[in-house]
């Protein structure tokens, strides 16, 4: 295995875009040509379980390429950044920078990857407990809200790091992004980025993937997982889980259900945007339709371009 220091400074390839816009696709592409690793960057994938409403990659694709950073954890776990970003480091020491491709659409995982960050303040542990039950019973427009007004930077993030966002600024009296900035570490890699987005088509693939999956038996998934998972695992807060729970359980219909799902994947899909528009500005991206006819040429050509620099 190569240490990370070997690592630092090379030079990191990363397939990225909003969920649905097939990064997958040209990413097993590449892979397979090149013999390359592919390491998630999806904070879905992680949890064992977790498969059709994840887009986790098949059986048969795991099988052709090596795969890192998919069921990895239990569904009760939290992983945060920083420690994925530990955990991918040394994903991608193993196989080899030059040999590795980062793929996916969690932008704060792509963040703490490429910039790392520092591991977050040790909270009151009793502290904490105490405001857990009020935080839980908050819906995510409620928490964006509240983290808008005590950490604006941050109030666009997913449900975990909300949480995480709000205990440190409640706890601490100090705001996680002002955090992040001061103690951030030097970047361990000098990313070059490859940008998926089939740009007005993307509601049309998230309807048409979301139809694929429940065809798939995303329902009956769901309905193995609840006697084993716990109400208030981390994982369920994967996006459309809690909608396909709640027809499962009765609470509301099949369209009422794929509907939510639809509205949720949608608003990720427009945050996930507006990550990549901000972040990305200044990088060396090279941007890419799916549905171009020399998108797969394109792709070779943005690989091979590191290979050449």
């Amino acid at each position: 295995m190569r240490s990370s220091a070997d690592s630092a400074g090379a030079e990191l390839r990363i397939v990225c875009g909003p969920t649905a816009a097939g990064k997958s696709a040209i990413a097993m592409a590449l892979a397979e040509r090149h013999g390359l690793t592919i390491v998630s960057a999806d904070s879905r994938q992680l949890y064992r379980g977790f498969d059709i409403g994840t887009a986790k990659p098949s059986a048969a694709d795991q099988s052709r390429v090596p795969h890192r950073g998919i069921d990895v954890a239990d569904p009760s776990e939290r992983w945060s950044a920083a420690r994925w970003s530990h955990d991918a480091t040394r994903w991608i020491d193993d196989a080899g920078a030059a040999k590795a491709l980062v793929v996916g659409g969690t932008g704060f995982y792509l963040r703490a990857l490429v910039a790392p960050l520092f591991e977050t303040p040790p909270l009151d542990a009793a502290a904490r407990a105490a405001l857990e039950p009020r935080l839980a019973a908050l819906p995510l427009d409620a928490l964006r809200r509240w983290c808008a007004e005590l950490d604006p930077p941050l109030a666009h993030l997913g449900r975990t790091q909300l949480l995480r966002a709000i205990e440190v600024a409640l706890l601490t009296g100090r705001r996680l992004s002002d955090l992040q900035r001061e103690r951030a570490r030097p970047p361990r890699f000098r990313a070059r980025w490859l940008l998926i987005d089939p740009g007005p088509a993307l509601a049309s693939h998230i309807e048409r993937r979301l139809d694929a999956m429940l065809a798939a038996g995303w329902p009956d998934e769901v309905r193995a997982l609840i006697p084993r998972v716990a109400a208030g695992a981390v994982a369920w807060n994967a996006c459309g889980y809690a909608a396909v729970r709640d027809f499962v359980e009765g609470r509301i219909g099949a369209a009422d259900a794929r509907e939510a799902i639809l509205v949720g994947t949608r608003q990720y899909a427009k945050r996930q945007r507006t990550w990549f528009r901000h972040q990305l500005a200044g990088q060396r991206v090279t941007r890419l339709d799916p549905a171009d006819p020399g998108a797969l040429a394109l792709a070779e050509s943005w690989w091979n371009a590191g290979e050449d620099a």
